[in-house]
């Protein structure tokens, strides 16, 4: 299999050296190409036929998100990485990206970061997402689990009530979350608790953004909160969150303590906290991302009596997450992202007692 050929569209020769160079001197893809605006990025990607292209937000003649439109018209399966700044406008800018078909994004580096530390940034943060999301990526199992999942046997019935739900979800999760949370129910009975990997600012604007659309009450996590009713919850960017239990009252954590996966927010620690919190009353979902966090907290929650569902590889941008969950052996469930919020509703129905249909006024017995 070929090392996967990108394109690199930015309107700073600062940035397109940059990203070039460090991309390059890897050694694992090839840079078949540069363009500073969107036009001349359309004329490259008709010439050049590349499998990724990186693609910055602000540029002229075209900017990020006419040039991923025009791209998501002619080239539907082209993968699309965008190159975002670390400002409001561009989380902005990169979720809207997301929600017209971009497959992940990326944030540049700071200008005060030096140009090593910048390339070594950009290696880390861009590599792995081409050679995930291109289809002839060399197979890496610290990236993408090669696997070939025998089917999930149905699960006994659940006898535990679910007081608490707890996601995680990385590549992809925008969209998904997106998906899911407008489909559940105004008067959720439980929190919902959310680790989606993102950066500060990110995680602020996507809890806003999900909270227009969404029935619940979508708001970015806090320390020190107390889960007093249903609504959800997002993980800061760079803080963990985790839940603490003192009797009846159980309150939300945040901290900025290591990396777990590579990862700050990582679901791990979530997880783990929910299953020594609620034990059997919770249910874990694991959703569409790259590597395999979530799998090791998925197993505790497991062993705690807790149910957890992944999505499946088809709706899923990128089966990381939820494939090394599977191979794990603690998934009950697999479930397609549109049927997920049904799952959830279904399960939450058990243990609790449904209000009773009202008669129509003026109908007899």
């Amino acid at each position: 299999m070929g090392r996967p050929r990108v394109l690199v569209v930015d309107d700073s020769i600062v940035a397109r050296h940059l990203v070039s160079t460090a991309l390059a001197s890897d050694g694992s893809v090839e840079v078949v190409g540069v363009a500073a605006d969107g036009r001349v990025a359309l004329a490259n990607i008709e010439r050049l036929r590349p499998d990724a292209v990186t693609l910055d937000v602000d540029m002229p003649v075209m900017d990020g998100l006419e040039t991923l439109e025009a791209i998501r018209e002619r080239w539907p399966q082209l993968v699309v990485i965008m190159f975002s700044t670390y400002t409001a406008r561009g989380a902005q800018i990169t979720l809207d990206a997301l929600a017209l078909g971009a497959n992940d994004y990326v944030v540049k580096p700071s200008g005060t970061t030096s140009p090593t530390e910048a390339m070594a940034r950009i290696r880390e943060e861009l590599l792995p997402r081409i050679l995930t999301l291109c289809p002839d990526a060399p197979a890496d199992e610290t990236i993408r689990p090669t696997i070939v999942p025998e089917p999930v046997a149905p699960a006994a019935a659940p006898t535990a009530r679910i007081d608490v739900i707890a996601i995680g979800v990385s590549t992809g999760g925008p969209t998904a979350l997106g998906t899911v949370l407008p489909q559940l129910p105004p008067r959720l009975p439980v929190p919902v608790l959310i680790v989606q990997h993102m950066p500060p600012m990110f995680t602020r604007v996507l809890a806003e953004r999900l909270d227009r659309t969404s029935p619940v009450r979508v708001v970015e996590a806090a320390d020190g909160h107390l889960l007093d009713g249903g609504g959800a919850w997002i993980a800061p960017g760079d803080r963990h969150m985790t839940v603490e239990r003192t009797g009846a009252e159980v309150r939300i954590r945040t901290d900025v303590g290591p990396r777990e996966n590579s990862c700050r927010p990582s679901v791990d620690p979530l997880f783990r906290s929910v299953a020594d919190a609620y034990g059997a009353h919770a249910l874990g979902i694991v959703m569409t991302g790259m590597g395999s966090d979530g799998m090791r907290g998925a197993r505790q929650l497991h062993d705690s009596g807790a149910r957890v569902i992944v999505q499946d590889e088809t709706s899923s941008v990128v089966w990381g997450m939820p494939g090394f969950v599977v191979q794990s052996g603690v998934a009950d469930a697999i479930v397609p992202l549109d049927g997920l919020a049904a799952e959830i509703v279904r399960r939450l129905e058990v243990g609790r007692t449904r209000a009773p249909a009202q008669r129509p006024v003026g109908v007899g017995p």
